[in-house]
């Protein structure tokens, strides 16, 4: 009788989790199948399951029309951004755990890193357009790079705070007791202790950059410099939503991003553990 009631509960469990597959899947996969169909059957009231003439047509068109320049555009953007980020995150992380700040300047410090956070872009948009308009860095990769710090960084800040209050202070002692000066301490001990932490903080960071849109459409003008979202848009136009090229496009540009991430998985859940100790 145990036996049946545990073989039900399994059944009842594959099925459960058969169910929440699909559910998460289906979308991943209608994306698929409507970037492989042609535009007719993309705009046909009796919607199909799978491409009746199966076809490549939106990749090349999407790849013809200039999709590398714009890729690259976000690669540059989105790593440079998030290579600045981490270098002054990590900096001022180090200092608000190693050195005797008083208690409420940190509190007050990092309340005030997570109040940027969570601002709506709007409410910084307007200003820092202003800003940028004043130093002649609208409609530049560097001027938009800029602009970004005002999420990454704030984001790196308490990402980095994390892992590095949960490293060890002996060894660092031990450097120093050694004649390491602070700079060998942190570039032998303290990178490759937090490294893990380091780039899930950046995988993050990456993602906050490769999909941030409003400061990429207010800030950069001219197509050739437009980042990946703002391709992506493109293809919805006034008289019509090129639902395959759209498809197509949403496809390759989440590639670079899953393939990135997929890679430092192992370090990012190392990374998670170690924040959470």
């Amino acid at each position: 009788m145990t036996g049946s009631v545990m073989s039900r509960k399994g059944v009842l469990f594959w099925i459960l989790l058969a169910l929440v597959l699909i559910v998460v899947l289906f979308p991943l996969y209608w994306v698929l199948i409507t970037a492989l169909k042609t535009p007719l059957e993309n705009i046909s009231s009796v919607p199909t399951f799978f491409p009746k003439d199966l076809t490549f047509v939106n990749f090349t068109n999407v790849l013809s029309s200039g999709f590398l320049r714009n890729l690259m555009n976000s690669l540059f953007v989105a790593f440079t951004s998030t290579m600045i980020s981490l270098i002054l995150a990590f900096l001022a992380s180090y200092a608000l755990v190693r050195y005797n700040f008083p208690y409420k300047l940190n509190v007050i410090f990092l309340i005030w890193v997570l109040v940027v956070k969570i601002l709506p872009p709007m409410v910084l948009s307007i200003p820092l357009y202003t800003l940028f308009t004043s130093a002649k860095l609208i409609n530049n990769h560097w001027g938009l790079i800029m602009v970004y710090q005002v999420y990454t960084l704030p984001y790196c800040i308490w990402m980095l705070f994390g892992f590095l209050k949960s490293l060890p202070l002996e060894f660092e002692q031990a450097a120093e007791i050694d004649g390491a000066s602070k700079m060998k301490t942190l570039t032998t001990i303290v990178v490759p202790l937090s490294s893990s932490g380091i780039i899930a903080t950046a995988i993050f960071s990456i993602i906050i950059a490769w999909d941030e849109f409003l400061f990429a459409l207010l800030f950069i003008r001219t197509p050739r410099l437009q980042t990946l979202p703002l391709k992506i848009v493109s293809f919805i136009t006034e008289y019509e939503t090129l639902w395959g090229e759209l498809m197509a496009i949403g496809l390759l540009a989440t590639l670079p991003v899953l393939l990135f991430s997929g890679y430092y998985y192992k370090r990012l859940t190392e990374g998670f553990s170690l924040g959470m100790k």
